[in-house]
């Protein structure tokens, strides 16, 4: 008999493309997981996985049985919903946010809920779409990306730019837009959470421009505020000026982001409480 943990090991094996990080994302050990996936591949009778790659790769068996999965897990979260519409779980509704989302707005939402309402959980892009599809989270803050997947559902937050960050005294603080070339003798702080980091490194070394590093850190507050002691600028979304910063626009760098929320769509869909605390959530975020 399939139990839905098989089917949650098998679905995590599949989304993560590692038995290593499908044990992080569902919080068991490899070895427990390993032996999961064993006694559902004994109870179907084939190997649902081609474990001889680097990367595991579904057999054709895995390939059959995974939108029967799929549907069996939706199935799951769709009886756990209808039966919280009769008698609501006590238990906090578990937000997950990507690290670059800014601490004053997350504070600030957060502050509408209190800590009996409403769990946070911190994870990169790839986890936060996962734990979400897998109901270990209930919404997530996402940056959309296009593609997105046909079981989740959006309701946007807000558009913003991405400005290069320097003190409110720096010389160049009263110009509209900077050349990138004007920043080459520059000292910079290197933000590790940013989600355009690659992209930003290629857009300053196209124009030859390849400044010191003052700093390097996954802290956006500590870097933003290290910008205000003027110990470097820093390329960084809207969202995150603090005091004494100011952002502005490069020339011809013209990314930007959309930040929404992310829900599961069939749950959604049914209404009632679930979608009753996602429409919370969103006006609570939405709010400046």
């Amino acid at each position: 008999m399939l139990t839905r943990q098989q089917i949650r090991q098998f679905l995590a094996v599949v989304d993560t493309g590692s038995f290593t990080r499908a044990a992080e994302a569902i919080g068991v050990t490899q070895p427990t997981l390993s032996s999961g996936i064993r006694e559902l591949e004994t109870h179907v009778g084939a190997s649902l996985f081609d474990r001889q790659r680097p990367f595991v790769r579904l057999t054709s068996a895995g390939n059959r049985l995974l939108p029967i999965a799929r549907r069996i897990s939706r199935e799951f979260l769709r009886a756990e919903r209808e039966t919280a519409q009769v008698a609501p779980a006590n238990r906090p509704f578990v937000l997950g946010v990507f690290p670059s989302f800014p601490s004053s707005r997350l504070a600030s939402g957060c502050k509408q809920w209190g800590p009996a309402q409403l769990t946070i959980r911190e994870r990169d892009e790839t986890r936060l779409r996962q734990e979400l599809r897998q109901g270990q989270t209930d919404a997530a803050i996402v940056i959309r990306s296009g593609g997105e997947p046909d079981n989740l559902r959006f309701i946007d937050l807000f558009i913003e730019d991405y400005l290069m960050m320097l003190p409110c005294d720096h010389p160049l603080a009263t110009r509209k837009m900077i050349q990138a070339e004007e920043l080459a003798d520059e000292v910079m702080i290197a933000r590790r959470s940013c989600e355009l980091l690659g992209h930003t490194s290629d857009y300053f070394t196209s124009r030859g421009v390849r400044p010191r590093f003052s700093f390097k850190s996954h802290n956006d507050d500590r870097a933003l505020s290290l910008v205000a002691a003027g110990i470097g600028m820093t390329v960084a979304p809207a969202s995150l000026i603090v005091e004494k910063v100011i952002g502005i626009k490069l020339a011809d760098f013209n990314a930007r982001r959309n930040v929404a929320i992310a829900v599961r769509k069939d749950d959604y869909d049914l209404g009632g409480l679930y979608r009753q605390n996602c429409i919370r959530l969103a006006q609570s975020f939405s709010q400046k």
